[in-house]
């Protein structure tokens, strides 16, 4: 197994790692409701796609 002849360094790790990085979700507005979804996913709070019910959602208490 190889061994690397010298140490790595701070800087040139932490260029290296640049790169990893989080990135923040897209949201979009659902029309009825006016709450941020994800696109192309079904609502969670009516149950709809595209402007079908496709999931019966239980309403919360």
């Amino acid at each position: 197994m190889a061994i690397p002849f010298r140490r790595t360094s701070k800087t040139a790790k932490r260029k290296r790692r640049t790169h990893y990085k989080l990135s923040k979700p897209t949201l979009v507005v659902d029309p009825q409701t006016g709450d941020l979804v994800l696109p192309h996913r079904v609502s969670p709070t009516t149950g709809e796609y595209r402007g079908n019910k496709v999931v019966n959602v239980k309403e919360s208490e």
